[in-house]
């Protein structure tokens, strides 16, 4: 047979592409051609194929036209990881291995010049995308076995060389081959990492129940939330703590998740699925490309992708740098982040937590009460700092909260309520199954993923409430924007407090929360009670 076609995956953003790489093997000018958009590093495939094809004992036609096609053909594709693909192709088209279960199969890897197997980044998506379009059995370097087998009623061949794929294919004793090394050696810094936020909990925060109200919103309903207030007044204190009020990811949200970290390369061999929400706190001297995604070459995934489904933590929010501030405007609304670079386009999820803390000046001790004011700043400076935070971000964040310090007498209050994150979680997932429960036929999970019109349309607030609403607006003290996220938190302050729909308890609440303003007692008290 002088043509044969082997399945590789092309992955542009989160979308992957099954791309049938063709081989033509026939008489004519001796050479090898590839065709379909291919870049630099696929073109030098070819090198590589013809090298690891010869030193793993097997026969490359070199006397032979070899002309290679990626299909669909108008499609630019990039990377190492159709190497195998493409030597498996050649291969067959010579009449050196089978072709009885290319039809089914995917493979990936990079080859080296002996003929061994390299790990490539982004394996779960791409296996996922395979699985999509009918492919059943897939091939991959050892190390990645355990992420090709998250996907359902996928079949996993781990290779380590060219060799045993060969002998595989042919139905022929696999040869022995020296072990492939992993995508990266693991994480040396075991002393920080996801694993220390286990040990954080909301019963060791004194005071501030008006803050810890505002993360068990946050949590419940997916509620972007900003803290302001003095350095030690227990911000990052509190936003290192949600992601201990949020529950278990979903199967179908750590898969996603999990893709995500794949198509980051953070994944190290020996990696399960991630079932825990994800918390990332870049530092305030991360670059756009950190935080959002892209970078040369392919396009990867930023942090603010990476906390999808989980919290992303901008601490000191005012020093980040303008552009990056001004960046999470589409994030922060769509739940979506777009990156083009050139002719690259790719779109991520970014459905994560957003909580950005600040302090009231450059110094961090501004107090409006001036008997507390210990600030030694400039104004100028202070406008300045204040600027940084524009409008159009404040007005799509949900929650604006003012956190003081505890005072001493709350310290040592035997008396105040004081709950665990465990206890707090279990409100949060009753609240959350509320939101499943009525948004089961909808494309989105949680009440600030819930687009504004339809709100309206099908859970519109009582005439009396959205008269009050109208009010607001009327006194410019909320846009029209901040008028959905109000009816947002309104129905995520229901879910938690249990009842049906919001009455005026849960709307005064969601103006306070959304406005900064202290909520009442009496609400807390509720709360408390329930």
């Amino acid at each position: 047979m002088s043509v044969a076609t082997a399945h590789a995956t092309w992955l542009q953003g989160a979308q992957g592409h099954l791309i049938e790489v063709q081989a033509d093997v026939s008489n004519g000018v001796v050479g090898t051609t590839v065709v379909g958009r291919a870049d630099v590093a696929i073109n030098e495939a070819r090198e590589r194929c013809r090298m690891a094809v010869v030193n793993s004992g097997l026969e490359w036609p070199g006397t032979k036209r070899i002309t290679i096609l990626l299909s669909p053909a108008d499609l630019a594709k990039r990377g190492t990881h159709f190497d195998l693909a493409i030597a498996v192709a050649v291969l067959a088209a010579y009449g050196k291995v089978k072709t009885g279960e290319l039809r089914e199969s995917l493979f990936i890897g990079e080859l080296t010049l002996s003929g061994g197997l390299r790990s490539v980044p982004g394996v779960l998506p791409m296996v996922l995308a395979a699985s999509r379009h009918g492919i059943r059995q897939v091939f991959v370097p050892e190390p990645q076995v355990r992420e090709a087998a998250m996907v359902p009623g996928m079949v996993v061949f781990g290779m380590r060389s060219l060799a045993q794929v060969s002998a595989q294919l042919n139905d022929e004793p696999v040869p022995d081959a020296p072990p492939v090394a992993g995508l990266s050696p693991g994480d040396l810094l075991t002393w920080r990492g996801q694993s220390r936020l286990d040990e954080l909990d909301l019963i060791d925060v004194d005071g501030v129940a008006d803050a810890k109200y505002a993360i068990e919103v946050a949590a419940a309903g997916g509620h972007h939330l900003m803290l302001i207030g003095p350095k030690g007044a227990g911000k990052t204190t509190l936003a290192e703590r949600l992601p201990g009020l949020l529950p278990d990811l979903t199967p179908e949200e750590s898969l996603e998740l999990t893709a995500l970290h794949s198509l980051a390369g953070a994944l190290v061999p020996g990696d399960d699925l991630i079932v825990r929400p994800p918390f990332f706190a870049p530092h305030h001297d991360v670059s756009k490309v950190g935080l959002l995604g892209g970078g040369s070459g392919r396009v990867r995934p930023g942090d603010v992708s990476r906390a999808h489904n989980g919290v992303l933590f901008l601490d000191e929010f005012p020093l980040f740098r303008s552009d990056v501030i001004e960046s999470l405007r589409q994030p922060l609304e769509s739940g979506e982040v777009t990156i083009t670079r050139g002719e690259d386009s790719a779109t991520y999820p970014a459905r994560g937590l957003v909580v950005m803390a600040c302090n009231p000046c450059p110094c961090g001790n501004y107090h409006p009460q001036h008997g507390r004011n210990r600030c030694e700043c400039l104004e100028p400076a202070r406008k300045h700092y204040r600027a940084k935070i524009t409008g159009p971000i404040t007005d799509r964040v949900d929650i604006t909260r003012q956190v003081e310090p505890a005072l001493p007498h709350e310290r040592n209050d035997r008396f105040a309520l004081r709950e665990t994150s465990e206890l707090v979680r279990l409100r949060v997932s009753a609240a959350r199954a509320r939101q499943h429960e009525r948004y089961s036929d909808r494309s989105w999970r949680l009440n600030s993923q819930a687009p504004g019109p339809v709100l309206q349309r099908e859970w519109p607030l009582a005439p009396e409430l959205q008269h009050k609403v109208d009010d607001e607006i009327f006194r410019g003290r909320l846009t029209r924007r901040g008028a959905t996220r109000v009816h947002r938190l309104a129905w995520t302050i229901a879910d938690l407090d249990g009842v049906d729909a919001p009455g005026f308890a849960q709307l005064d609440a969601a103006i306070r929360l959304r406005s900064g303003e202290p909520l009442l007692d009496a609400h807390l008290r509720r709360r408390a009670a329930g």
